[in-house]
């Protein structure tokens, strides 16, 4: 089976993915987000570097329950460019609370 290529619009989307997660983790170490998360810190190094612009549902579904994010703002964030920085002020926000 052939995989299609991505469109641009496909990997921007994972880029704002990959900064929104980054953003999300603070001065957590990926090690120790992967370890709750049940993945790989390889694979959290690959997300937030835009390498996995379309990532497996469940292991976005586990990074968000460890980052404390919902699904909901993780998809309004990677809707829009607009999206990632009311995202990224949203878990500033948070964090510094």
């Amino acid at each position: 089976m052939v995989r299609t290529p991505l469109t641009s619009h496909e990997r921007a989307r994972g880029e704002r993915l990959g900064a929104l997660l980054r953003a999300a983790r603070g001065e957590r170490s990926m090690v120790r987000v992967a370890e709750l998360a049940g993945v790989s810190a390889e694979t959290i190094r690959k997300i937030e570097s835009g390498r996995i612009p379309t990532p497996a549902f469940f292991t976005v579904a586990a990074l968000a329950t460890v980052l404390g994010i919902s699904l909901d703002e993780i998809a309004a964030a990677c809707a829009s460019p607009s999206g990632v920085a009311d995202a990224l002020d949203y878990v500033a926000s948070r964090m510094s609370a």
